[in-house]
């Protein structure tokens, strides 16, 4: 599968496209809204960054107690139940008057089922599409999430200026039972992928495994540490520049849709190895500007060309897929989109602890300085890792 028009004459994926593009759509708009309103609230910027991206830090629970569920529960209900849930738990974070610590109960709420819901999508994209087509139909679902958080940013800090934060919220639960909506009428009732019922035991003994091979223990860690740092650095934008905020994350957004569009469609897989290590780098290397406070347009250029790094996912996850047994393909995207969200909401939390005791722009930096001494630091055992593929490639 080599071209989109191949990918949106696959049976179901368009379906699956504008599911995920609306639940991309509802998460941006109300994270930026909540953490709007927690930081005018508050005035801190721990507690915006954890309104944020609290969900991506609870996902850890999710990751090791309902995981096993993603190969085990029809993809259909599984979806559409959980973009309902999110509808829900959105619309309870707008009532008004809902203190600050109840609203943030509810962001952490989310993001425990959010981890079976990572698994069960990007499961199914492996069913939707032959494995050789996962990387070009992940990277169009990457580009309209950057799409989407770019629409989402700019809508989400129009109303929160006009109209109210709160408002803003109801939108973003709107965005969620469209999302629902989307999967239970658009997509195909399918069994569960694996036999048996999904239970704790199950999901820890699945970790084990997938967490026991060298190479893949490398490629998750590639794929979580640096990621999560760098979003770090991203959720200090509110504290960073209040007013700029949405901007910034919005050119955030189009770099991560162009790295995205870049390595999914125009790069050959001769040289997609020699792209991973530059484009991990380039994911923090521009955030180092920060720590000269440097003026909107400058800040908002860095912000669009690190965010082109995150594509080097796309390598990491195509990676895993092959290192990985078909029955666990699920649990093992799974895990990968557990683990990525829970150091985001980790690198969020850092970056505002930081925040709190140095300032914004000093906060960004170190992140950005750390994230480089990891990159670096993985990169022999990345190598290992891509001659281990090279040995499993011709079975």
């Amino acid at each position: 599968m080599r071209t989109y028009r191949d990918l949106f004459a696959t049976p179901e994926f368009t379906p699956f496209f504008v599911a995920g593009a609306f639940q991309v759509a509802a998460q941006t708009v109300a994270g930026l809204a909540l953490g709007s309103l927690v930081y005018a609230s508050t005035g801190s910027p721990l507690l915006s960054a954890l309104a944020m991206f609290g969900p991506s830090l609870a996902q850890v629970v999710g990751a090791l107690t309902l995981l096993s569920a993603a190969d085990r529960l029809p993809p259909r209900a599984a979806l559409s139940g959980l973009a309902a849930f999110l509808a829900v738990a959105t619309a309870v974070q707008a009532t008004p008057g809902l203190p600050t610590a109840a609203a943030l109960a509810v962001v952490l709420a989310q993001g425990v089922p959010a981890a079976l819901g990572g698994g069960v999508r990007y499961g199914l994209l492996t069913d939707i599409l032959a494995k050789d087509g996962y990387l070009l139909g992940r990277s169009v679902v990457n580009m309209s999430a950057g799409a989407c958080q770019i629409l989402g940013f700019a809508l989400g800090g129009v109303l929160v200026a006009v109209t109210s934060p709160r408002g803003t919220l109801l939108l973003a639960a709107a965005l969620y039972a469209l999302s629902a909506t989307v999967a239970r009428l658009g997509l195909t009732r399918r069994p569960a992928r694996a036999a048996g019922r999904p239970s704790l035991a199950a999901t820890m003994r699945d970790n084990a495994r997938l967490w026991a091979s060298p190479p893949r223990r490398t490629v998750y860690l590639a794929l979580w540490v640096p990621n999560g740092l760098i979003v770090g650095c991203e959720a200090l934008f509110v504290p960073y520049d209040p007013a700029h905020a949405g901007l910034l994350y919005a050119c955030a957004a189009c770099g991560m849709l162009a790295g995205d569009t870049l390595v999914g469609r125009f790069v050959p897989p001769r040289l997609r190895a020699r792209l991973g290590a530059p484009l991990r780098l380039l994911l923090a290397v521009p955030y180092l500007l920060f720590a000269t406070g440097p003026a909107l347009p400058l800040a908002l250029i860095a912000a669009a060309v690190a965010s082109t790094g995150f594509a080097a996912s796309l390598l990491l996850q195509e990676q895993l897929l092959a290192l990985t047994p078909d029955e666990l393909s699920g649990h093992a995207l799974g895990l990968h989109t557990a683990g990525m969200l829970t150091m985001q909401g980790v690198g969020a939390l850092l970056a505002g602890a930081l925040a709190e005791t140095t300032s914004p722009r000093t906060a960004i930096a170190l992140m950005a300085a750390v994230s480089v001494g990891v990159t670096v630091a993985l990169a022999p055992g990345l190598r290992r890792a891509e001659h281990a593929t090279g040995e499993l490639a011709p079975r």
